[in-house]
């Protein structure tokens, strides 16, 4: 157990029960009042956002968690197949801890997942992958207004909105966030 004055912005507690990483951590000290820690947590499972007041001689648990860089395999059921870049050690992780950008991933990607005993806590793609076009419409000659988009979609199966002059085989850099697209990769 730690001390409340120990904690940082970014440290991953026990609170309730449930794990949060702490996004804001401020210590307050109020005229005539006893000093505190004033702290904006989030759920690591649910995502949703607790704000709690520590004494300063409060204990807290800090969960041990180590992030690390992870190969993408292969999609298992409801989960995604990752495995240790140094010991090649594979691991479970379900496919709900990636979010919307789950869709993106790309046999052979790395991906950075932060395991809790030997548990899967958080897991985050990279921000931008890069992506061949396997279908969309040719452009009409002539039919270009200004920032006009047409559907394609990648090789991951997902359709996304490009640009007209954007043609099938081409290699596109996307939005792993919000699927939105960045270029045109040469």
């Amino acid at each position: 157990m730690a001390k409340a004055s120990d904690v940082k912005s970014g440290n991953i507690l026990r609170f309730n029960g449930e794990l949060v990483s702490v996004d804001e951590y401020i210590h307050r000290t109020p005229g005539n009042l006893r000093a505190f820690y004033q702290a904006k947590m989030r759920n690591v499972k649910t995502g949703k956002l607790v704000e709690y007041r520590f004494r300063t001689d409060e204990e807290v648990e800090i969960a041990r968690v180590e992030t690390n860089d992870y190969q993408y395999l292969y999609e298992d059921g409801e989960f995604f197949v990752i495995m240790d870049n140094d010991s090649y050690e594979q691991f479970n992780v379900p496919k709900a801890l990636f979010g919307s950008s789950a869709r993106f991933l790309k046999e052979g990607m790395n991906v950075i997942v932060a395991f809790e005993s030997e548990e899967p806590i958080m897991a985050q793609a990279p921000t931008s992958v890069e992506l061949e076009i396997t279908y969309t419409e040719p452009a009409v000659k002539g039919d270009t207004s200004t920032n006009a988009l047409k559907s394609a979609t990648v090789e991951t199966g997902v359709e996304i909105r490009v640009p007209l002059f954007v043609n099938q085989g081409d290699r596109v850099k996307v939005d792993t966030r919000s699927g939105d697209y960045i270029e045109r990769v040469k």
